[in-house]
């Protein structure tokens, strides 16, 4: 680990410049994260000079922009396996690095973290400092402000790293705004404050009363009305990229021992001048050509985003009664073209996956048809609201799921595995999966007019079938697409392409059954099969616990059919490791190739 406490201003200031050039060199070839980690890059430097590592915990929010902190912990050396199979994960990893202190991926997280460590440390009787580095888009969700909230009353000693690099929360008022924030982050004010506060405790009530006064209408012109309010102490806006400054700023933060939020303006893409600025398109990328930024062309299949956002766009040309939402992914999601065109039905809400889900309910119970656009992983965000909100009510919205199955280098905390699972037992939920480019049109056209709460599934990605002509989506119907002899391949959404490879790799037909809906299941298509396919092998891109092969097997015991041996190549009970996902499915067994020998 490198050893930053005793180097020079200058020196640390040439370290992050090294610290960038590194991240530049890795991320264009291995894709990964990029502006907001530049942007972050001299935040972590200074919070890595003044901070203890090996004792004070280090909290990343979502911690896609702690690649710094991995170069400064010891991992230089193998930062070159960044986001690959078997290398450094691109979030915060414990079981990788001890001072990664929690694991990271989902948003928000970070000060309840930080407040859940400052109880265990002020149990121990130790000194130790929470910190907790989180980036302005985080501060849209309602977990922030629930822990803001038990911190300001508490009085925990935690510091508060806010990476503002979109000027999101409380722009600067000119210059006077200026002037003062760079005064109230300096050690005399704090000092001064803390003597006021001793003074205004022996004043007469009616002098108390006007000091008061005037200190409340000294903060309505900073930005840190909110924090004051809530009893964190503020210190801010300070330049995100001035090193000397921001070591100054966190040193008399960590020397107050209360809840601190240090506000620090960065610069997203910092370093690289093509991807400075608040450019989306570098917040996260592929592999790319450094000296021009332009990634080399895809030649392939339709991504199944692009299909249901041009299906989304039909839909909602034909019918002014569809609208929808995402949660701060509209170009992940493919809503952004909508958004442009209809920017008064559908909307980005940030990162409020709760609020995202609630909110469709009363649209849908006014007679409009709402798309709640939601990655698998973050949807779990929403659980409650699916229930409470949508289910109980049984209103008619559908969820479309994104990124389901393996995503690749994201890992563990993006993979798309739980979503059958954790909405197959909710009562009033229908779930449906398209497998190409003509279900994919078809089942948005079902999920359309179904007046239910509904959820379909696909991935990232190009699906793996190929095309076919098929029949229009009926509530509860399967379609049996190939005819066999003793052998059945059940395939639920993008498993039905892997069932169609895995077939044509055996030396004997079996018949491929497209599931469609594995809530409600097909259940005479399934009795009928019973009859003739005692093999069953299940193909879907799903955790196997309250999965598809779990549905099935429920169904033959209810109707207590006997003789049907059931086998799911659905994912084993663990958290999927992250890589290339040809490379990640390899190590699960279930290309096709290794399918096929299982089978045999």
């Amino acid at each position: 680990m490198m050893d930053i406490k005793t180097c020079s201003i200058e020196e640390l200031h040439t370290l992050a410049a090294d610290i960038r050039q590194k991240i530049l060199d890795t991320v264009s070839k291995n894709g990964g994260h990029l502006s907001s980690t530049m942007g972050a890059t001299d935040l972590i430097v200074a919070m890595h000079r003044v901070f203890d590592v090996e004792n004070d915990p280090f909290i990343f929010d979502v911690s896609h922009q702690a690649y710094a902190h991995k170069l400064l912990t010891g991992r230089w050396d193998d930062f070159d396996t960044l986001r690959k199979f078997d290398g450094l994960c691109g979030y915060t990893k414990p079981k990788e690095s001890k001072y990664d202190y929690y694991v990271a991926g989902h948003s928000s997280t970070s000060i309840s973290l930080a407040v859940g460590a400052a109880k265990a440390i002020a149990l121990k009787g130790e000194e130790r400092v929470p910190v907790a580095f989180i980036g302005d888009g985080s501060m849209s969700a309602g977990m922030v402000y629930e822990a803001l909230n038990e911190l300001g009353d508490r009085k925990y000693p935690v510091v508060i790293l806010l990476n503002d690099n979109e000027m999101s929360i409380a722009k600067p008022i000119g210059a006077i705004s200026k002037l003062l924030s760079q005064t109230m982050a300096g050690s005399f004010y704090q000092k001064f404050k803390g003597k006021v506060e001793v003074v205004l405790e022996h004043l007469p009530e009616s002098a108390s009363y006007m000091a008061k006064r005037f200190e409340e209408s000294f903060k309505l012109i900073t930005p840190g009305i909110l924090f004051e309010e809530m009893g964190i102490e503020y210190i801010g806006p300070v330049n995100g990229h001035d090193i000397e400054s921001l070591i100054e700023t966190m040193e008399v933060a960590k020397a107050l021992k209360k809840p601190v939020i240090i506000h620090a303006q960065t610069t997203k893409g910092k370093g690289y001048e093509i991807a400075e600025g608040t450019k989306e398109h570098w917040h996260g990328v592929s592999a790319f050509d450094l000296k021009t930024g332009i990634a080399p062309k895809k030649n392939g299949a339709k991504a199944a985003t692009a299909i249901f956002s041009e299906t989304l766009i039909e839909l909602a040309d034909k019918d002014e009664k569809v609208v929808g939402v995402t949660a701060a992914m509209p170009t992940g999601t493919g809503m952004t073209a909508v958004i442009e065109k209809y920017p008064e039905r559908f909307w980005d809400v940030a990162i409020a996956e709760q609020h995202a889900v609630t909110s469709m309910g009363p649209l849908a119970k006014e007679g409009f048809k709402p798309f709640c656009t939601i990655y698998s992983t973050f949807l779990q965000r929403g659980f409650d609201q699916v229930i409470h909100d949508i289910a109980l009510m049984d209103l008619g919205v559908a969820f479309a799921m994104d990124r389901a199955g393996i995503v690749g280098e994201d890992g563990e905390t993006h993979q798309g595995a739980f979503d059958i699972s954790y909405l197959r037992g909710i009562p009033n939920m229908t779930l449906l999966a398209p497998y190409n480019e003509t279900t994919m049109k078809l089942c948005m056209a079902f999920a359309k007019d179904y007046t239910r709460p509904c959820a379909f599934r696909y991935p990232r990605g190009a699906f793996l079938a190929k095309e076919r002509q098929s029949p229009a989506f009926e509530l509860g119907k399967s379609v049996l697409l190939e005819e066999g002899e003793e052998i059945l391949f059940i395939g639920y959404g993008n498993g039905v392409g892997r069932a169609e490879q895995t077939a044509a790799l055996l030396d004997k037909k079996v018949a491929i059954l497209d599931l469609r809906f594995v809530k409600p299941l097909d259940e005479d298509m399934l009795r009928g099969l019973s009859d003739t396919y005692k093999k069953w092998y299940v193909f879907s891109d799903s955790a196997a616990k309250g999965g598809v092969g779990s549905a099935l097997l429920e169904f033959l015991s209810e109707q207590k059919i006997p003789d049907v041996n059931v086998t799911t190549f659905e994912y084993t009970d663990k958290f999927i490791t992250h890589g290339n996902t040809k490379l990640v499915e390899e190590s699960l067994g279930i290309l096709p190739e290794q399918l096929a020998k299982k089978i045999l």
